[in-house]
């Protein structure tokens, strides 16, 4: 029951506000926290109608249901992990969301591709949150440029150790216990 309980997390705004996910205990997976998501949702003003989404590391899916959730008019989830690919098909159902897209991929090799799900609509939001210890972040921001929309968000997690790569400014930042967090535009959108 304690790990029923411990692998679930909420959806804390929106039209599925207060639903819960389920997801599987996987190495390197922490789903954002509650009051982290709020304070980006916040930042980035509460709903996103219309908005394309790219959730690159779903895991659990909290940051990609919490998009859909919030009138975004397509969110493209990948997580390379079967379990958590499978965990996401699940809630994805039980929510009967029809603005996401799962794709159960590496997502650094999706982008390294160019693959055509990537390509087709140009994005107002990326989430970038891969497992700490993969150090991903900075490799992941340098292939994004040629897939965002003028203005576009990123939003990155990371453990500290993040050395943004040229071209992108830090828009808002936070950080809660091990996590730090960052909101970032490229730098000739620098609101």
């Amino acid at each position: 029951m304690k790990t029923a309980q411990r692998n679930r997390v909420r959806i804390i705004g929106g039209q599925w506000r207060r639903r819960l996910l389920s997801f599987p205990d996987v190495e390197g997976l922490r789903p954002t926290a509650d009051a982290v998501r709020e304070k980006l949702f916040n930042w980035l003003g509460q709903d996103l109608p219309g908005w394309h989404c790219l959730d690159l590391f779903a895991g659990s899916g909290a940051l990609g249901f919490e998009a859909a959730s919030r009138g975004a008019a397509r969110v493209v989830m990948v997580e390379s992990n079967r379990a958590a690919c499978i965990a996401l098909r699940a809630n994805q159902t039980m929510l009967n969301v029809n603005n996401i897209i799962l794709e159960c991929a590496d997502g650094v090799k999706l982008l390294s591709q160019s693959a055509p799900l990537l390509t087709q609509h140009k994005f107002d939001l990326v989430l970038i949150d891969p497992p700490f210890k993969l150090g991903l972040q900075a490799a992941v921001l340098a292939m994004l440029p040629p897939l965002l929309n003028p203005g576009a968000y990123v939003y990155v997690e990371h453990d500290g150790s993040l050395q943004l790569p040229d071209g992108w400014v830090v828009w808002r930042e936070g950080r809660a216990g091990l996590a730090y967090f960052n909101l970032l535009q490229q730098a000739q959108y620098d609101g």
